[in-house]
Order: structure tokens, then C-alpha cells, then sequence
């Protein structure tokens, strides 16, 4: 399935959260942080508006955007608004 975002509109693939600790100590499901970091997927057609580009690393907002699922992955459409910082 392909998505292409429109307007302002951003497709990010969400970054999974870490499961095990740098010294082997598994973190259960109840524990872990959301991360709230992606890479852009695909971007809409209002370039003016959009400050990423396709494969940045991005920081968004918490609660933005609209959760979907391609090829059993997480993803997120959001406003480009809602992206806070590109993560270097």
C-alpha cells in the first residue's frame, strides 16, 4: 500500500522503543516510553509549508496525527505543525 499525504501533511514512520537496556535488563510493555521521534516517509504537495524532507529524523508532538498501519508497521500522518525538531 502507498500513502501520499496531502497539503501540509507529513508521513512518518514511527521508531520502535527499546525493549533491553544497554546492560541486558528487558523493560516490560507497562514501562516504556513512547518515543516520540520518526523518519519523514513521504511529505504532502504544499512545499512552502513543509520545512523536512524525505528521510529526516524528526521529533513530533505527543498526541498529533493519525495512526496508521502499512506493511504491519506504525506509521503517522501529521500536520507539519506538529513536527517540533529535526534530530541529527
Amino acid at each position: 500500500m502507498t500513502i501520499k499525504p496531502l497539503q501540509d501533511r507529513v508521513l512518518i514512520k514511527v521508531e520502535e522503543a527499546e525493549t533491553k537496556t544497554a546492560s541486558g535488563l528487558y523493560i516490560p510493555d507497562t514501562a516504556q516510553e513512547k518515543t516520540q521521534t520518526g523518519n519523514v516517509v513521504a511529505i504532502g504537495d504544499d512545499k512552502e509549508m513543509i520545512s523536512v524532507k524525505v528521510g529526516d529524523k524528526v521529533m513530533y508532538d505527543k498526541y498529533a496525527g493519525t495512526t496508521v498501519s502499512i506493511d504491519d508497521k506504525d506509521h503517522l500522518i501529521v500536520k507539519s505543525s506538529d513536527i517540533l525538531a529535526i534530530v541529527d
